[in-house]
């Protein structure tokens, strides 16, 4: 019953904060208009949101096997309500900021927990209940540009999605709070209590490698998800509208994948999948870049998506079955190299917008992926040499 219990939790608690996190591109260029943001501080706004994230993840990933999991979740949802509410409210922009390095702080610390929380509760099933978590994820991040354009038919302002959203956190974080109350953690997820190092985990290369290909992947998702609206819209001229509803194939495709990798598992190993996955993502990246057409934008976007959907679960189960005993660390070190990603992702386009404008500045978004082709295939050879060990009796 707790099992369930806390997966429906967490299941849900993931595809509010993906809503969440992909909001932030698709209402950007209405925030840029009424707070008079200009490209470079848009791009300060995503850095500030991925050093929080940087943060919140390096002290997730150390400390939170000193408290109880469900409690902790339940405060930092209550939290994250407060800092939306209060950046839906701000009038000056430099404001925004301090409130965005809090909400990347404190969802990196819902993540590291609904990871954890996940992986110890089905072990035998780690990879298809990992999957399908980051399903529910993208499920939010896919609902986002719908959303938003309902939201908008009746008032079209920036402020009343973040609201809304506020209000179904709180109420997940009502029941967070009455879990946490009234049942205890089973035996099979009690760990000794006390913070986790991050040196010991990285001296293994598998691990190094796991960092580097995250600082790719979370450049090329969210460099991507934050800036593909603006790009079509002001690059490309095509109308808001019509460019959040090509996006829309990006999440779908992302949807459709973490839905299904578990199923092709059956076929290829886990680092043939990654190989499999990269490339497809590789040359949606490509697509993007070098159409204009509509339809081309929609078939780059899904082949983007569906590349990178299924990259982070797949990548972070391997880890995790290599070394389940250091998991909140692998998550914040996941965590970690993609808010790096991030940030470097946003802020280079956003000052490179600034000089030479938005078209060709999004060229940054093809050549990480080159980075992340590159990083993916190391870890899948380095995670291809573990499971090929001969084993020594």
């Amino acid at each position: 019953m707790y099992q369930r219990q806390v997966t429906v939790l967490v299941y849900l608690s993931f595809m509010l904060l993906g809503l969440l996190s992909i909001l932030w591109g698709i209402l950007l260029p209405d925030m840029m208009k009424q707070l008079q943001m200009s490209p470079a501080a848009s791009g300060l706004f995503f850095a500030c949101l991925s050093m929080g994230s940087i943060t919140g993840a390096f002290l997730g990933g150390k400390y939170v096997q000193k408290f109880e999991f469900v409690p902790l979740f339940a405060l930092l949802l209550l939290a994250l309500v407060v800092l939306i509410i209060g950046a839906s409210l701000v009038q000056f922009w430099p404001l925004l900021l301090v409130f965005v390095f809090a909400l990347g702080l404190t969802c990196s610390g819902l993540f590291t927990i609904g990871h954890t929380l996940i992986a110890r509760l089905y072990i035998a099933k780690r990879a298809r209940m990992m999957g399908f978590m980051d399903f529910m994820f993208s499920l939010g991040t896919l609902a986002a540009p719908l959303y938003v354009v309902v939201l908008y038919w009746g008032i079209e302002d920036w402020r009343w999605p973040l609201r809304l959203l506020a209000l179904m956190l709180a109420g997940t974080a009502a029941y967070a709070w009455y879990l946490g109350r009234t049942h205890q953690s089973p035996a099979h997820m009690t760990y000794t209590k006390g913070s986790l190092s991050y040196r010991q985990v990285m001296k293994k290369p598998v691990f190094f490698a796991l960092a580097l290909m995250m600082f790719g992947y979370g450049a090329v998702e969210w460099g991507h998800g934050n800036w593909f609206v603006t790009y079509a819209s002001q690059g490309l001229a095509l109308s808001t509208e019509q460019s959040r509803l090509i996006f829309a194939f990006f999440t779908g495709g992302m949807v459709l994948s973490r839905l299904s990798f578990s199923l092709f598992l059956r076929w290829f190993s886990s680092a043939q999948l990654l190989m499999i996955l990269v490339i497809c993502a590789f040359c949606g990246a490509l697509l993007v870049k070098m159409t204009a057409e509509p339809a081309l934008l929609q078939l780059g976007n899904f082949a983007l998506g569906f590349g990178l959907g299924a990259i982070f679960p797949l990548m972070l189960t391997a880890a995790m079955d290599l070394d389940s005993d250091n998991g909140p660390v692998l998550s914040g070190l996941a965590n970690i190299g993609g808010a790096i990603g991030y940030q470097a992702a946003a802020l280079g386009t956003g000052l490179a917008a600034q000089q030479v404008g938005i078209a060709t500045a999004y060229w940054l978004i093809p050549i990480l992926a080159v980075w992340l082709l590159g990083t993916v295939s190391y870890f899948s050879y380095l995670l291809h040499k573990k499971h090929s060990k001969p084993v020594v009796i």
